[in-house]
C-alpha cells in the first residue's frame, strides 16, 4: 500500500539541479513549488488555493507558535488535520478554520490522538494541489479547491473503521460555534473566534461522497445524543466502511456571511463530483494568472524561484464575499457589493511598498477593486485599513498605508474609485490622534517620550502625507496639498546631523546614549540603520541634510559594508543580513535602490543583483524573512523585471538590473511589454546600455506609462561597471519637495534634567545658518524672545523652549525641554549582577522629585499612564491598579517584559495591594500565569526604605503584554535613602 502512494508522489521540491537554459516558459504553474518559504521564518504555507481565493485549505503542523503562523512548518513530522482558511508568511499566527482528520479505528476527538506522523517523501504540492500519506492511518490525503470550496480526496485502505473527524475548537479561542448533521451526506455549521483578529466568523456547508453510515458529535469533549449542538469546545465525526484503495470525497464551502451563503457557494462552484477535474481546473486558473508575466532562459531552479514568488503574490487579498455578493462589513453587518469584488487581508505595511505598485502594472481591474473595498471599510468601520483581517481591524504594525495605495493608483491614473471620498478618507486617517498622530501634528515629529516607536512612525506618516499632498494636487485641491507637502517634511525634525541618524528625540533633546544597531523602542522591527534612509518621498532632501550625495552614497556603503552586530532586542524579523541592512523585513527593501538618485547606479546593480542571488532560492528555506502576504516574493518579482517602486506615488520606477534573458508582462489593456537582456548572468550583472524602443535610453529610472504603453526595454549586460550609463544628473531619478519648506526644530543638549546645583545647556541646529530664540517660563518663542548666543546656565526648575528662525521660511516648531532642581541628597543603589540600566533611565530615574512633587511619580513601567517616560515606579499618587505584579499596566497598550516571578515590596501611600492569584484570563500570556502575593506589609513611601525585588532571572521571557515589549527591566533590588 505504501510503496504504492509513494509512487503516485510528484515531489516538487526535488528540481533537476542542472542549470539549463530552456526556452520560453509555456505552462509557468509547472514551476510553482508551494514549499518554499514553509522552512526558516517564511511562514508560508503549502495548500491547495485559488488565485486570491477565500478558501486557503492546508495541513496543519502546529498549534501556535511564531514559525506556526501559517499553521504548518517544513521541519515537523506530524499533521493535526486540514483546515480551510491559512495566511500567507504573516508575522501573527491566525486562521486554521474547521479540522478535517481522517482516521482508522475507534472515533477519537481528542487531537493528540487523531494526529499522524508523515514522511516528508510522501508529501507533494503543486498550484492548486496538495497531498500527504498519513502513516498512522495509512490514508492518502489529497487536497484542491474552487475558490470557495475546498475538496478533499482520503483513499483509506480496506476497513469497516474509515472516520473523518470535524474539529471546530482546533488552533484559536473559539467564542461560539454550533455544527448539524442534516443528512447522511451533509453537514453545516457556524464557527466564531477570536485571536489576532477580534471577531471571525465562518459558515461551513460540507457533503461527502459516500453516505456515512455512524456520526457523532460532542459538546465539551463528550458524545450527545444529538444532530445539532452548540458552544464553544464542538467536534464530531462521520464514519464509513471501505474497500481498499477506496476514496472518499467531501466538499466544504465557506462563507462569512451565513450558512446559506455557504451552500450557495457550493453549489454554484462544485455542484457534482470530480476531484481530478476539478484539480485540473485549479492548475489551469494558477497557470493563466501567472501567464501574466512569461520568462524564458536561465535555469530552472530561477524559474522556480520567480513563479513561485509570483505564485505567492496571487495569495491574497482573499475573496470575501459569497456568489451573491453578499459580504460581511466592518460594522460587522452584511452587505451586497455593488460594482466590486469584496476582499480580505490587507497587510498593508508590507504591501504598500512593492506588491500593490507591482498589481498596479499586472492587476489594475483589481487594484480598482482594492481601493474600493479600502472605501468601504472606510465608510463602514470609519477608518481606511491599517491591517484587516477577516472585517476585522486588527490596528496591526505602524502608518496609514492604504493611503500610499490610492495615491499610487491615482497618480499612475488607475481610477474607478470615488476621488473626493478616497481623498477624504486619506485626510480623515492622517488627522487622527491615536498611534502617536496626535504628537505628530502638534511637535512637528513624535517624541520618544511621548510615543513608541517614535522614528518609525514619524517617518512613515511623514511617506503617507506626501501621498496625500500628490494626490491633492492633482486633483487641484492647493490648500490641501500646501498643509500636507509641509508635512511631509517633518522628518527633518529627527534627523542628527551629529550621527547622520534618524535619532529618537528626549526632552528637546537626542536619545543618550545612542547607538544605531541598536532595537528598541523607538523603531518598529528595525534599528536606526533600517530606517535612516527612509524618505521615498524627499530623497534630495535626505542627501542634502547629509551634506551632499557623496555623504549619502557613503552612509549606504557603510550600511552595506559594516561588520558591526545588530544590539539590543532580540527582533527575528530582523533577518537577511548584509551588513546593518535587513531583507528579510521591509523597511530595508528600498535601499539598494537609492544609489540610483545618488549618480551611482552601479551599487545598485551589483547589490540587487546579491540580493536576488543569495536571498531568495528553490528550497523551502529560500526566503530570508516573512513572506508579509506577498511583499517579500514581490521584491523579486520588480526586482528581476529590472526596475522598482521606492516611492510609491511617484509614477516612475528606479532601475536595477535584470534577471532573465527575457521576460514579458502582459498587461490588461492588450499591451505587451518586453524586457530582454543579454549577455545576462550572475557574473555579468552591470548594465553597460539600454535602449527602449530600438532607441538609446540613458535614463536610470522608467515611468509607469511607458511601461503600460507597451514596447521593449533592451539591456547590455556585461561583468564590469560602466560607471557613465544613468549617472548624469539630468538621467537620475529624483524626489524632492520645493514648496512650503519647513524649518527644522532645534535640539536642546544637556547633560541630564535633574539639576543637583548647576545645569549648563546648549541649544543646536539641525541646519546652519538659522537663528534661535528661547524662552524659559514655557511661552512660545518669538523674535522678541531672547536670542540664543551661548551655553545657558540653570540654577531651578525650569521650562525651556526654543524654535528656529529663517527669513523667507519663517519659525520652526517649538520644543521644549523640563529641567527639575532635586534634592541632591537622594540617590539609589540598585544591588544587580544583571545591567543596572534599563530603557527609562537608569538608577536616576528613580528619583523622586522630577518634576518638583514632593511624592513619587506617576506612571507605570513604559506605560501609557505615564505622562513622562521616565516615570517607572508607581509609587504614591497613583490610580487604583489591580495588578501590580504585570507592572502596573491600565492600558493594554502598555510595553513591557518581566521575568516569571515578580515580588514588589511596595504598597500604596501605606495601604496593602491585594492578592492577584491569576490574571491569566485578563491579558493572554503564553504558557503560565503570573501571581502576586499579598505582601501583609505597610510600607510608607515618605521617607522610610522602599524594596523592589524581582527574582528567578535567567533569561528574557518569551511573553509580553500588549502588542511587544522593549522595556527590560534587570532588577534585583533598590534601596531608596
Amino acid at each position: 500500500m505504501k510503496t504504492k502512494i509513494k509512487l503516485q508522489v510528484l515531489c516538487i521540491a526535488l528540481l533537476a539541479t542542472a542549470c539549463t537554459t530552456e526556452s520560453r516558459v509555456e505552462n509557468p504553474a509547472d514551476f510553482v513549488n508551494p514549499f518554499i518559504g514553509t522552512d526558516a521564518h517564511g511562514h508560508t504555507y503549502p495548500g491547495a488555493t485559488m488565485p486570491f481565493g477565500m478558501v486557503q485549505l492546508s495541513p496543519d503542523t502546529r498549534l501556535g507558535g511564531w514559525d506556526g503562523a501559517s499553521g504548518y512548518h517544513y521541519t515537523d513530522s506530524v499533521i493535526y488535520g486540514f483546515t480551510h482558511t491559512a495566511l500567507n508568511g504573516t508575522g501573527v499566527g491566525d486562521y486554521g478554520d474547521i479540522l478535517l482528520m481522517p482516521i482508522v479505528g475507534e472515533p477519537t476527538i481528542v487531537n493528540t490522538e487523531y494526529l499522524s506522523p508523515f514522511q516528508k517523501e510522501n508529501e507533494s504540492a503543486k498550484a492548486g494541489y496538495y497531498s500527504v500519506f498519513l502513516d498512522k492511518p495509512e490514508v492518502l490525503a489529497e487536497l484542491t479547491t474552487t475558490t470557495r470550496v475546498g475538496y478533499h480526496r482520503y483513499t483509506f485502505p480496506e476497513t469497516s473503521e474509515a472516520n473523518i473527524i470535524i474539529d471546530l475548537e482546533h488552533r484559536d479561542r473559539v467564542t461560539d460555534s454550533w455544527i448539524e448533521i442534516i443528512s447522511d451526506t451533509e453537514i453545516r455549521g457556524m464557527r466564531r473566534s477570536t485571536n489576532w483578529a477580534n471577531d471571525m466568523v465562518w459558515y461551513f456547508h460540507m457533503e461527502f461522497s459516500k453516505p456515512f453510515v455512524r456520526k457523532g458529535i460532542a459538546k465539551d469533549d463528550s458524545f450527545i445524543d444529538s444532530n445539532k449542538a452548540q458552544g464553544t469546545n464542538i467536534k464530531a465525526f462521520v464514519g464509513f466502511e471501505t474497500l481498499k484503495d477506496e476514496a472518499i470525497e467531501v466538499k466544504v464551502a465557506l462563507s462569512a456571511v451565513d450558512a446559506d451563503g455557504a451552500h450557495k457557494n457550493l453549489k454554484a462552484e462544485l455542484p457534482g463530483w470530480g476531484f481530478d477535474e476539478v484539480k485540473q481546473k485549479a492548475y489551469n486558473a494558477w497557470n493563466n494568472e501567472l501567464s501574466k508575466i512569461i520568462v524564458s532562459g536561465s535555469c530552472d531552479e530561477q524559474k522556480t524561484v520567480f513563479y513561485t514568488a509570483l505564485y505567492h503574490a496571487f495569495l491574497q487579498p482573499n475573496t470575501f464575499m459569497d456568489v451573491d455578493n453578499r459580504y460581511r462589513g466592518m460594522d460587522k453587518q452584511i452587505h451586497t457589493a455593488e460594482g466590486f469584488t469584496n476582499y480580505t487581508v490587507f497587510s498593508l505595511w508590507d504591501t504598500y511598498r512593492t506588491w500593490h505598485p507591482l498589481m498596479t502594472i499586472i492587476e489594475q481591474e483589481r487594484t480598482k477593486d482594492f481601493i474600493n473595498v479600502m472605501l468601504d471599510m472606510y465608510q463602514k468601520g470609519g477608518l481606511l485599513p491599517i491591517w484587516e483581517l477577516a472585517a476585522n481591524e486588527t490596528y496591526c504594525m505602524i502608518g496609514n498605508h492604504a493611503i500610499s495605495v490610492i495615491a499610487d493608483a491615482y497618480t499612475k491614473g488607475i481610477y474607478g474609485f470615488d476621488t473626493d471620498k478616497a481623498l477624504q478618507a486619506m485626510i480623515h486617517s492622517a488627522t487622527r490622534e491615536h498611534f502617536g498622530l496626535g504628537a505628530y501634528q502638534k511637535y512637528g515629529h513624535i517624541p520618544g517620550d511621548k510615543e513608541h516607536e517614535s522614528i518609525s512612525k514619524t517617518l512613515e506618516y511623514a511617506y503617507n502625507d506626501w501621498c496625500i499632498a500628490l494626490m491633492a494636487k492633482q486633483m487641484g485641491k492647493n490648500d490641501i496639498y500646501r498643509e500636507y507637502i509641509h508635512r511631509a517634511q517633518f522628518y527633518k525634525n529627527i534627523f542628527d546631523p551629529t550621527t547622520g541618524f534618524m535619532r529618537p528625540r528626549l526632552n528637546g533633546g537626542w536619545l543618550t546614549p545612542f547607538n544605531p544597531t541598536t532595537v528598541d523602542w523607538h523603531f518598529t522591527e528595525a534599528n536606526s540603520w533600517q530606517y535612516s534612509f527612509y524618505v521615498p518621498q524627499d530623497i534630495t532632501g535626505l542627501y542634502k541634510l547629509h551634506g551632499g550625495k557623496e555623504n549619502l552614497a557613503t552612509k549606504l556603503d557603510e550600511m552595506f559594508e559594516t561588520d558591526s552586530k545588530i544590539t539590543g532586542k532580540d527582533q527575528k524579523d530582523i533577518s537577511g543580513l548584509i551588513g546593518q541592512y535587513a531583507h528579510g523585513n521591509e523597511p530595508s527593501h528600498h535601499m539598494a535602490y537609492l544609489y540610483n538618485y545618488l549618480n551611482q547606479p552601479w551599487k545598485t546593480q551589483q547589490r540587487v543583483r546579491q540580493i536576488m542571488d543569495e536571498l531568495y532560492t528553490h528550497k523551502p528555506d529560500g526566503l530570508s524573512g516573512n513572506e508579509d502576504c506577498g511583499q517579500m516574493s514581490a521584491w523579486l518579482i520588480m526586482s528581476a523585471m529590472g526596475f522598482y517602486p521606492v516611492s510609491p506615488g511617484q509614477p516612475d520606477y528606479t532601475i536595477g538590473t535584470p534577471w532573465f534573458p527575457e521576460m514579458e508582462i502582459n498587461l490588461e489593456n492588450g499591451n505587451t511589454f518586453k524586457i530582454t537582456a543579454s549577455n545576462v548572468s550572475q557574473k555579468n550583472f552591470y548594465i553597460q546600455s539600454v535602449k527602449l524602443n530600438s532607441k538609446d535610453y540613458t535614463k536610470s529610472y522608467i515611468s509607469h506609462s511607458d511601461i503600460m504603453s507597451g514596447g521593449h526595454l533592451h539591456f547590455e549586460m556585461g561583468k564590469n561597471p560602466n560607471t557613465n550609463w544613468g549617472t548624469n544628473d539630468n538621467d537620475i531619478p529624483k524626489t524632492t519637495i520645493t514648496d512650503e519648506l519647513l524649518l527644522p526644530v532645534p535640539y536642546i543638549q544637556s547633560e541630564e534634567r535633574r539639576i543637583r546645583d548647576t545645569m549648563q545647556v546648549t541649544i543646536g541646529t539641525i541646519i546652519p545658518d538659522c537663528e534661535v530664540y528661547y524662552t524659559l517660563d514655557g511661552k512660545t518663542p518669538t523674535k522678541q524672545s531672547n536670542k540664543y548666543k551661548e551655553p545657558l546656565m540653570l540654577i531651578g526648575t525650569t521650562t525651556l523652549k526654543t524654535v528656529t528662525y529663517k527669513d523667507g521660511v519663517g519659525y520652526s516648531f517649538p520644543v521644549q525641554a523640563e529641567f527639575v532642581k532635586i534634592d541632591i541628597n537622594r540617590s539609589i543603589d540598585i544591588k544587580s549582577k544583571w545591567s543596572p540600566s534599563y530603557h527609562a533611565g537608569g538608577p536616576e530615574a528613580l528619583i523622586d522629585g522630577v518634576r518638583g512633587a514632593s511624592n513619587w511619580r506617576l506612571g507605570g513601567w513604559m506605560g501609557y499612564q505615564a505622562t513622562d517616560f521616565e516615570a517607572v515606579l508607581d509609587l504614591g499618587k497613583v490610580q487604583p491598579i489591580s495588578y501590580m505584579g504585570a507592572g502596573f499596566v491600565q492600558d493594554i497598550r502598555s510595553w513591557i517584559w518581566m521575568p516569571k516571578d515578580v515580588t514588589f515590596y511596595v504598597s500604596n501611600d501605606g495601604e496593602n495591594f491585594t492578592q492577584v492569584a491569576n490574571i491569566k484570563n485578563k491579558i493572554p500570556f503564553d504558557d503560565y500565569e503570573i501571581q502576586q502575593q499579598d505582601l501583609g506589609k505597610k510600607v510608607n513611601t515618605k521617607g522610610q526604605y522602599v524594596k523592589v525585588k524581582a527574582t528567578n532571572f535567567g533569561k528574557i521571557p518569551k511573553w509580553h503584554l500588549g502588542a511587544g515589549g522593549n522595556a527590560f527591566i534587570f532588577i534585583d533590588e533598590i534601596i531608596v535613602n
